[in-house]
């Protein structure tokens, strides 16, 4: 078995293919509207969808927004230099809503970033294996 996809519903597909690749670097790797169904389908990411597990941003036609519930928590994300990271998304109009530092309660340096849907993404700094 293989965990292929995320999937979150969009109410600006534009908007948000903007913020996941111009502003965290992923690729469009596919995208096809469905008339009938009067949706599209836009999948997202830092590799092949055969290879990595992607994101899959649903725009349905015609709705503006969603109220996320309280049960949906975030999508995480590893990387390389997190103060790097959250002043380059910041450069590029991200919105940064809890700075990089320690997780409450450990020492794994944690930050949260938002979407245009409200979406949090974490950003998790990856152990540096010469440390």
């Amino acid at each position: 078995m293989q965990l292929l996809h995320t999937m979150l519903r969009v109410g600006n597909l534009e908007e948000s293919l903007k913020f996941y690749t111009e502003v965290l670097g992923m690729k469009l790797l596919r995208q096809k509207d469905y008339p009938d169904g009067k949706f599209t389908l836009a999948f997202v990411g830092y590799g092949d969808e055969s290879d990595t597990t992607v994101l899959e941003l649903t725009y349905n036609w015609g709705v503006a927004e969603y109220n996320l519930g309280d049960a949906y928590g975030h999508i995480a994300i590893g990387v390389d230099d997190i103060y790097g990271t959250c002043e380059a998304i910041k450069a590029r109009s991200g919105k940064v809503i809890r700075e990089p530092g320690p997780m409450k309660h450990g020492s794994t340096v944690i930050a949260f970033v938002q979407d245009p849907d409200g979406y949090k993404v974490e950003l998790i700094q990856l152990e540096n294996p010469l440390d």
